[in-house]
């Protein structure tokens, strides 16, 4: 009994040894202000030249688990484990956690394929993100979020050893937004200000991709509309989503004790402004956070009003809307919005 408790903690120490030598490597390499996509493969190369972790490839469409490369879940030692994958279906995600032992830092490049499917997964896929307890998942917009994410996912599973693993969608889409230590702590609960003008009508909030839409959205607003919007990035809505209403439970068994706060109210507190939360995939992943919002809420995804993700007139439109609903402008001004940008539901 006492020997083999021995090996068990000399494997936990040799792992967390083994990760902060990750961590360490990755943080005196150079990083380049490029996409999420780009920015992981390139630390994926660092990680590999390192020889301390595990960096698995894997390009299979099955969701037989034979056909994912597993060889190094035969090891006696855990490594760090960073897997690059395309899997756009719930089926073939839940084979890779599974022969992955739920551990590890899956990245999916789906979204950079060609699919009829928004960001490239299937329906099915999201939600299975949202409501797996051990998944935790981002959808970064910049390189400088995945880079963040990468390190953090490092330190918490295999430093400190927590149980459960990260996912991350990347696509290829160039990003320069550099990221103060603030504000990297806050992306990694959820999400961040990009601008913090005040005072402002409405806000918006992003995720991905799509947050490029948004920022064009917001141009617009000022542009055409005089109205003024205060940006957000949000790296992971679930994230969010899941910290509020753990908050909601803890207040709810202890009603004599101080209420728990949350990332998502602390950033939203103190205004009445609407919040039009967007994002590539299907709208349940944003509807997750109206139960947790204070203010006018709406949520805008895939299949909200058009097949694909919001565009940025879409979400102008969005955006006056809620802003009419609340009497602070007239509503011939949406009507004019959609004259203007020539927007029709699909």
């Amino acid at each position: 009994m006492g020997t083999r408790r021995q090996v068990t903690l000399s494997m936990t120490a040799a792992t967390a040894h083994a990760a902060q030598l990750c961590i360490d490597a990755l943080s005196t390499a150079t990083p380049a202000s490029r996409s999420p996509l780009h920015t992981v493969i390139s630390m994926a190369s660092t990680l590999e030249s390192s020889r301390q972790a595990w960096v698995i490839h894997g390009q299979s469409h099955s969701r037989r688990v034979g056909n994912w490369p597993a060889w190094f879940a035969r090891n006696a030692v855990e490594k760090p484990l960073l897997y690059l994958h395309s899997a756009h279906s719930a089926a073939q995600l839940s084979a890779l956690s599974n022969v992955t032992r739920q551990r590890g830092i899956l990245c999916n490049d789906i979204e950079n394929q060609p699919s009829r499917w928004p960001k490239g997964a299937q329906p099915s896929l999201p939600l299975w993100l949202a409501t797996h307890p051990r998944c935790t998942p981002y959808d970064p917009a910049s390189g400088e979020e995945a880079r963040a994410i990468v390190l953090a996912a490092l330190r918490s599973l295999y430093v400190e050893g927590k149980p459960g693993f990260y996912y991350l969608a990347l696509h290829d889409q160039d990003s320069a937004a550099p990221l103060s230590e603030q504000d990297r702590e806050a992306a990694l609960k959820g999400m961040y200000p990009l601008q913090r003008n005040s005072p402002f009508d409405v806000r918006l909030l992003g995720a991905g991709r799509a947050l490029d839409e948004v920022v064009h959205a917001r141009r617009l607003l000022k542009q055409h509309w005089n109205i003024s919007a205060q940006l957000w990035s949000c790296p992971s809505y679930t994230r969010l989503a899941r910290e509020a209403a753990a908050a909601e439970r803890w207040n709810r068994l202890h009603p004599r004790l101080p209420k728990r706060g949350c990332h998502l109210r602390d950033c939203l507190a103190g205004s009445a402004a609407p919040v039009i939360a967007v994002t590539g995939y299907p709208q349940a992943i944003v509807d997750q956070l109206g139960a947790h919002v204070d203010a006018r809420f709406v949520a805008l995804g895939a299949g909200s009003v058009q097949a694909a993700a919001p565009s940025r007139y879409w979400i102008v439109v969005s955006a006056l809307r809620a802003l009419a609903d609340e009497g602070r402008i007239d509503t011939r001004q949406v009507q004019d919005a959609m004259k203007r940008y020539a927007v029709e539901c699909e």
